[in-house]
């Protein structure tokens, strides 16, 4: 007998993982987001790049699954029509004191194989981004950008064709492991699976605590706000430009972006959220802020990184502050060519209990529920290889319908 299946979540992540386990006929796949709609959280609210793997530890999880995932996003895209622009990266050094970064950013980059990876001089910056500035660069000619949305929604087409479901506007409010199997009990009555894999984002240590599974890692989340180049000034900007990021922090701070509209917006910055979907600095939840505060980890990481978090906070607040910041990379910029662009995203940051900020990909298993703990960017890059992980690694063997 075929095997009844419940995913839980409708980002892009989960709905990847729904498209290959219908395609595959491997039983009764289900989809449950609490949504009207599928990618409305952290898959619909980030800046489209498909990234090619520069960043990442060589040989974790996210630097082999980015480069799988980058290739199988682009031929998904071309199959289907959609849009992926290689627009290319520029990760830029301002000054001399950035070199050494750069130097540790180029070693990852090289050990994970970046396809077409150069280093660049001042000369080379301009010949790439004509109106950038910096003394050093790494360029990235393959880094792209697509439309996440369309692709999930594409993706949920998928599922249906291949036979299996989507229910939306149906949240989650209880995980039973019951003899074996999983009751979800959700806001339009329960549901029982043989297994159940979640795909939960910012609310996947809420999806953990219900079955009983380790509290850490905790989610905190970060709220990343964007501003918009002037249509008359994008021309200041040719692909990507993004600053040498500080390796033990998770954030890449101000960089610009060509989407696939031809727009161009800059950021997102990093500043903590008040609530898990907190858009805005008006979305407050005391409960989400509460549990945030009282976990023991956040004291950690408070101790830590205060002195950025405070900059952030700043330069959310103080449009001036930001500007100089973006400035740096291209001195062409005036004030006013920036403006506020609606729909932040919030990024779910996976915290443990002694205050590390957890980096990779991170899966866990309670019985018959496999739980995706930590996927930050670039999972959006790395869903459709994140899914055939989790099949392979995690989920165990399926019977086939």
């Amino acid at each position: 007998m075929a095997e009844r299946i419940g995913i839980i979540g409708g980002g892009i992540v989960g709905i990847a993982l729904a498209r290959v386990l219908a395609q595959r006929g491997v039983g009764d796949v289900v989809v449950i987001e609490k949504e009207g709609r599928v990618a409305a959280h952290q898959t619909g609210h980030n800046s489209g790049v498909v990234h090619a793997g520069i960043y990442y530890a060589p040989g974790s999880l996210k630097a082999r699954l980015c480069a799988q995932g980058r290739l199988a996003m682009r031929d998904y895209c071309l199959d289907k029509g959609l849009p992926y622009r290689e627009v290319g990266k520029l990760v830029v050094a301002v000054d001399d004191s950035e070199r050494p970064a750069l130097d540790e950013l180029e070693r990852r980059a090289t050990a994970n194989r970046v396809p077409g990876l150069a280093r660049v001089d001042a000369a080379g910056i301009r010949e790439i981004e004509p109106h950038g500035a910096g003394v050093a660069a790494l360029h990235s000619p393959h880094t792209a950008v697509v439309d996440y949305s369309a692709i999930t929604r594409a993706m949920a087409d998928d599922v249906v064709a291949a036979g299996g479901r989507i229910i939306l506007d149906t949240a989650v409010t209880g995980v039973r492991i019951e003899s074996g199997r999983v009751r979800l009990e959700t806001t339009r009555g329960d549901q029982l699976f043989d297994r159940v894999i979640a795909c939960a984002g910012l609310q996947s240590d809420l999806v953990a605590r219900m079955t009983g599974a380790d509290p850490s890692p905790k989610i905190l989340p970060f709220r990343g706000e964007y501003w918009q180049l002037d249509h008359s000034r994008t021309h200041l900007v040719s692909g990507m430009i993004y600053p040498v990021p500080d390796p033990s922090f998770p954030f890449l701070g101000v960089h610009f972006t060509r989407a696939v509209n031809d727009s161009v917006h800059v950021g997102p910055n990093a500043v903590p959220a008040l609530a898990r979907e907190g858009y805005s600095w008006g979305r407050i939840s005391v409960r989400d802020t509460w549990d945030s505060l009282v976990w023991p980890g956040s004291r950690t990481l408070v101790r830590k990184y205060w002195r950025m978090g405070a900059d952030e906070i700043a330069a959310s607040l103080i449009k001036s502050r930001y500007f100089r910041k973006a400035q740096m990379f291209v001195p062409e910029l005036e004030l006013r060519d920036l403006t506020r662009k609606e729909g932040a995203g919030v990024r779910a940051q996976a915290l443990g209990r002694d205050g590390s900020l957890i980096d990779d990909f991170a899966v866990d298993s309670h019985g018959p529920v496999t739980i995706l703990r930590n996927a930050p960017s670039p999972a959006a890059t790395s869903s459709m290889a994140i899914a055939e992980h989790l099949i392979e690694n995690h989920i165990g063997e399926l019977r086939p319908r």
